[in-house]
């Protein structure tokens, strides 16, 4: 939505009988440009007929994974097959969750769609949601399974060992069950979905459902799920790995990245992000591409990185921020996280995030 639209959106909300002529007064254009942008309104699902009916608050709606984490932080460098002096930690978790809390954090009007448990575990993850402000009343409970976990170990500088991930729960999230969300889906600024759902499900979703659908792949594992629906996707953020086994292409060098993006763009996605870790990420949409480096910070949890910056991905494409500042803001957002111990730092606020770009001289 742009800012224009904005504008005309919230006079509409306001008065619903206003007239073009009223609009145009009012924020100086034309009558003929508020027809147009009124629209676009209706095409884009913000006005659902004459009379101005307003749909409610804009908001996004992210289809995915919700866990309980429980994360091990060794004191030493890591011996394996051996016992680890260190501390652990519980937390909540799952891609899907942990993009929702940060949007959530970020002030987002933002809907999670899960399956869980009706256990301790899943009761923990509800309440949570309640508290932040994350809406997870459309998500799926089930009484006679285990809210899914994930058990990870970091080593000496924060970066994962290897992990354990119990996520059966989600292949319950069928078909015929996310079609009963379909009006939801459709109606939001954007859908983010993980690859921990049913595969079956998603691909049903990215075929049948008309919204951007924003990828995040998870894992090399989970990526190939995709491979053969990657074009239905508007966005997507792999990692140097799951890009390579998604395109078939070996990447070591800036023109192996822009093979890799273009194969993707080839596909019909729009927009492709390929993370280099320390190296920062790589931009390509067919016509503009970047190489964005990502400056040196003291790492505290590299869990949560990857999720803060999706989550920065999607607020910036709901607020129309241009491409450059998208990476500025997504990458400040995975900074502040990896500064914390914790895998969503509570303290994220697009204010701490833009006084973060600031401070490092990210642009």
């Amino acid at each position: 939505m742009t800012n224009r639209e904005k504008e005309i959106l919230e006079l509409i909300s306001k008065n619903p009988m206003i007239s073009q002529k009223e609009v145009a007064n009012i924020l100086g254009i034309s009558r003929s440009s508020v027809a147009v942008h009124i629209t676009n309104l209706m095409k884009k699902g913000y006005i659902l007929g004459k009379g101005y009916i307003v749909k409610t608050k804009p908001y996004i709606t992210v289809v995915g994974g919700a866990n309980v984490d429980i994360i091990g932080f060794p004191y030493n460098k890591i011996v394996m097959k051996d016992s680890n002096p260190g501390k652990t930690s519980i937390s909540l978790g799952g891609v899907g969750r942990n993009i929702g809390e940060n949007l959530a954090r970020l002030g987002i009007d933002t809907r999670l769609i899960t399956v869980l448990g009706k256990d301790t575990y899943g009761k923990l993850i509800m309440e949570e949601g309640s508290k932040i402000g994350l809406n997870m009343s459309d998500s799926l409970v089930i009484s006679d399974e285990q809210t899914s976990t994930y058990l990870g170990i970091l080593d000496e500088g924060g970066d994962m060992t290897l992990a354990v991930s119990s996520m059966d729960i989600f292949e319950k999230m069928t078909i015929s069950f996310i079609e009963e969300k379909r009006d939801l889906i459709e109606n939001s600024i954007l859908c983010i979905v993980d690859t921990n759902i049913n595969i079956k499900t998603l691909e049903y979703m990215v075929t049948n459902f008309k919204v951007d659908f924003f990828l995040d792949t998870v894992s090399t594992s989970k990526a190939k799920k995709v491979k053969d629906i990657i074009g239905y996707f508007h966005t997507i953020k792999p990692n140097k790995l799951e890009a390579e086994i998604l395109s078939g292409i070996e990447i070591n060098n800036e023109e192996d990245l822009k093979r890799a993006s273009y194969y993707f763009i080839n596909k019909g996605v729009k927009r492709v992000f390929i993370s280099l870790g320390e190296k920062g990420v790589y931009y390509s949409d067919g016509k503009v591409e970047r190489h964005f480096a990502s400056p040196k910070v003291k790492v505290a949890n590299a869990t949560g990185a990857g999720d803060a910056f999706f989550a920065g991905l999607a607020y910036s494409y709901f607020n129309d921020f241009s491409i450059n500042k998208t990476l500025a803001f997504s990458t400040g957002a995975s900074i502040i996280t990896l500064e914390n111990e914790n895998t969503i730092n509570p303290n994220i606020s697009p204010e701490k995030i833009k006084k973060k770009i600031k401070e490092m001289g990210i642009c």
